[in-house]
């Protein structure tokens, strides 16, 4: 493969962006200080790739790539790590999570490919902890899970992570038959504390749900979600066309004009299908 200039190139212009003659704003970040971009960049990402527009996805990957290099070099400077570290770590980790790739193990599917994720990844775990035996307790099984990740993503990474040590339902039925149980309890709640606590159990048994059917529960609300966008603008289209207001008219005036924006959807699938 090619030599990386333009990667390197990069590197070298945030390391003088740090340098002590360098730029007085990037001279006083702290991993801390700009944390938060690296939400707000990584979201602006996928945004671009939501709506299929490869010129704004390239330059919004090179926002994230920017808060990789700039993260690393604040550790640079400050003794901790290098892009080099980065780097080298991540092309190990994935090449030992891939053994039916750089070792012997069969997969042929990506279901496979996901049971030898984890089944490795438990393997590291484990390691981790017969290091730390004697010392400081290890890290829970949970531990890894960002609590900065939205509670949906939370759902799903501490549901695989259970399952991966066999804390499982036999079954989907038994699966349905927990958010069926949920939602009794729900309704039998009696405080707001206790309503919010249990609705908050009905949607933890819907991600499990969801993994059980291989659906991303993250992006299937993600797809919901813009969905509604699409028909709420619509509506207020049709409203305004008309010389209406949409928070004028009647609720089956809106279910009616809920109903065209559905149609409409349908006509466009129909038209590119086509």
């Amino acid at each position: 493969m090619a030599n990386h200039a333009e990667f390197d190139a990069f590197v070298e212009t945030i390391a003088k962006l740090r340098a002590p003659d360098g730029c007085p704003w990037d001279r006083e970040q702290t991993h801390a200080s700009i944390a938060h971009n690296m939400i707000e960049e990584a979201y602006e990402a996928v945004d671009a790739i939501e709506a299929h527009d490869a010129a704004h996805l390239r330059e919004e990957l090179g926002d994230v790539l920017l808060q990789v290099v700039l993260q690393s070099q604040i550790a640079a400077d400050a003794g901790e790590f290098t892009i080099d570290d980065v780097c080298r770590d991540i092309n190990e980790k994935m090449v030992r999570r891939h053994p039916h790739i750089f070792g012997e193990v069969q997969a042929l599917t990506p279901e496979e490919v996901t049971d030898i994720w984890d089944a490795v990844k438990m393997r590291e775990r484990e390691a981790a902890m017969g290091e730390a035996a004697g010392a400081e307790k290890p890290d829970g099984l949970l531990d890894g899970v960002p609590t900065s990740f939205p509670a949906l993503m939370q759902a799903q990474k501490i549901s695989r992570k259970a399952v991966a040590v066999g804390f499982e339902w036999p079954d989907e039925a038994g699966v349905w038959a927990k958010v069926a149980e949920e939602i009794e309890e729900f309704k039998e709640a009696e405080t707001p504390e206790d309503r919010e606590l249990e609705f908050g159990d009905i949607l933890f048994a819907l991600v499990n749900v969801a993994r059980w059917n291989g659906v991303d529960a993250e992006n299937a609300l993600r797809a919901t979600c813009a969905k509604f966008r699409r028909r709420w603008s619509f509506m207020e289209g049709a409203a305004w066309a008309r010389g209406e207001r949409l928070e004028d008219l009647s609720t089956d005036e809106q279910e009616e004009l809920w109903q065209q924006a559905k149609a409409h959807e349908r006509e466009v699938a129909e038209a590119r299908e086509a």
